[in-house]
């Protein structure tokens, strides 16, 4: 999947430059990683969970996930520091553009009534976030195989300063915002 990372270069680098009118080329935002995580409360009665999830992340992005533990001990929900509550991938490279294409291009498009992605979900400094109410979008997992329905969060992470510069990134990477 070259093919995003070689547009990138040839399209979306140029349109950028000449839209906010960088003076050098190391100004131009880019993509610098995409974090996706899996949360699972469950996970603390049911450790079997967190292997299923770790087997799905790594169908879906290609790469084995890390299980991620509570930092801080919550009572109500019966949470000590250090227990495993979720697994988290961070891509980068390659695999960062394969994923970026397959979630903006097929994965996307299998929501039902899907509108859009929410064009205010940036930070403030060029991040954008977006959570998924279910993995079956995406075509490797299996509706048959899999053991529950979970949802995860994706966050894209650029080098862009503003978050007019990170939404116009992400668009001409294929991002489809829902009209406003």
């Amino acid at each position: 999947m070259a093919v995003l990372r070689d547009y990138y270069k040839s399209d979306v680098a140029p349109a950028l430059m000449k839209k906010f009118e960088y003076k050098n080329v190391m100004q131009i935002p880019k993509l610098d990683k995409v974090v996706i995580n899996v949360g699972c409360g469950e996970a603390k009665d049911n450790p079997k969970a967190l292997d299923n999830i770790i087997d799905e992340l790594a169908l879906i992005t290609g790469q084995k996930g890390v299980i991620t533990t509570a930092k801080k001990s919550v009572s109500n929900f019966k949470l000590r520091a250090g227990n495993k509550i979720g697994a988290k991938v961070t891509l980068r490279g390659e695999k960062m553009y394969e994923f970026v294409y397959k979630f903006f291009n097929i994965a996307l498009p299998r929501v039902r009534d899907f509108k859009g992605i929410n064009p205010n979900s940036f930070d403030g400094r060029g991040n954008y976030a977006c959570g998924l109410k279910e993995q079956l979008i995406f075509p490797e997992i299996e509706y048959d195989k899999i053991e529950k329905i979970r949802g995860m969060d994706i966050c894209f992470v650029t080098t862009a300063n503003t978050d007019e510069e990170a939404r116009e990134l992400l668009r001409l990477l294929g991002a489809p915002f829902a009209k406003q």
